[in-house]
């Protein structure tokens, strides 16, 4: 019942906003719940759809990603130091394991976040602990692909994702930093002044094409790749679209959604988009989903914080959910934009 009156809350929360609502339709409610906003969401989110847990008991998974060509889930768990791999029949295996080496306190999210594929089914991961962005290759060996920007350790790279044309984009804030206590002995130092967002083209050269986001985290490609949506988890709590030139560089920043007042304990972390355009992503208020003009059509609730999500099964109409310990998903109406 503590999910449905969560949802309650929100809903009374965005009527103070100006925010339309409609009827809440509670799914299950130790599971999760479907609070619409706009008569479009039904074109998107199937009137009776409900939320399943389908594991549990991990550290803090993120990351997903569906391997289309083998039809399992890859994922990470950040503290467990693991990139986890979930398949329909119901097992999780670990796939790779130790990807940081060092010494770390108990607790600090240390091993890979963000995961996507690359064009030859290669997975491509944003590293924590070792401060950089990687390539998993086939013989088991590791490819680094950025780690310094100007001679100048990154931060800690967050999420990433990648053009048809084979550039990655990653956010890199200051999230391993933060992680450790103020007076943690050796502590990693920050060498960088900023919190960027950069470009890995297909020659190895990195382009840092943002700098004026507080806190980037998550980030996607509209369906064309003319627009790239970047998340900011804090202070604020707010979504940045850019055009994407020809060039690939960024131009025309500005705020796609700013859910700064809307209560709750998440963040814009990662988000996806779908084949027409529209954008899920986690927020304050679960996985918020907008229209590509903006407007929130509605939330889904779940027990956990999401943190994450990805499009999965065959026809890539099922959003897989990264929540904490929980892997959740739900089957909607239209099919994602996905590696």
């Amino acid at each position: 019942m503590r999910r449905i009156a969560i949802a309650y809350i929100l809903l009374a929360a965005f009527a103070l906003a100006g925010i339309a609502i409609l009827p809440l339709r509670a799914q299950e409610p130790t599971v999760g719940a479907v609070a619409r906003m706009d008569p479009a969401l039904e074109k998107l989110v199937p009137l009776g759809a409900k939320v399943e847990k389908v594991h549990g008991d991990f550290g803090f998974i993120e990351g997903p990603v569906w391997a289309r060509s083998g039809g399992y889930l890859l994922f990470s768990d950040i503290p467990k130091n693991s990139i986890m791999k979930w398949t329909p029949d119901g097992k999780v295996i670990a796939i790779r394991t130790s990807i940081f080496a060092g010494t770390f306190p108990e607790g600090v999210l240390i091993g890979t976040n963000g995961l996507t594929l690359d064009g030859q089914g290669r997975i491509v991961a944003a590293e924590h602990g070792n401060r950089r962005v990687s390539r998993f290759e086939k013989d088991g060996s590791v490819t680094v692909l950025a780690d310094r920007y100007q001679g100048k350790r990154l931060n800690s790279p967050n999420d990433l994702v990648i053009r048809k044309n084979g550039d990655i984009y990653f956010t890199d804030p200051t999230g391993l930093l933060r992680n450790y206590a103020a007076d943690a002995k050796e502590k990693p130092t920050q060498e960088l002044d900023f919190n960027g967002v950069y470009r890995i083209t297909m020659k190895g050269k990195l382009d840092l094409v943002a700098k004026d986001i507080p806190y980037p985290n998550g980030l996607a490609f509209s369906p064309d790749e003319k627009k790239l949506y970047i998340a900011s988890s804090r202070p604020d709590k707010f979504w940045m679209l850019y055009d994407v030139k020809a060039d690939g560089t960024l131009a025309n920043g500005r705020k796609f959604f700013d859910a700064t007042k809307i209560p709750g304990e998440g963040v814009p972390d990662g988000m996806k988009i779908d084949s027409a355009g529209n954008v899920y992503a986690t927020g304050p208020a679960g996985i918020m989903i907008f229209s590509p003009q903006g407007k929130l059509l509605g939330t889904l609730s779940f027990p956990e914080i999401p943190a994450n999500l990805a499009w999965g099964e065959a026809d890539g109409k099922t959003l897989y959910v990264t929540a904490r310990t929980g892997l959740y998903r739900i089957r909607l109406k239209v099919a994602g934009v996905r590696p």
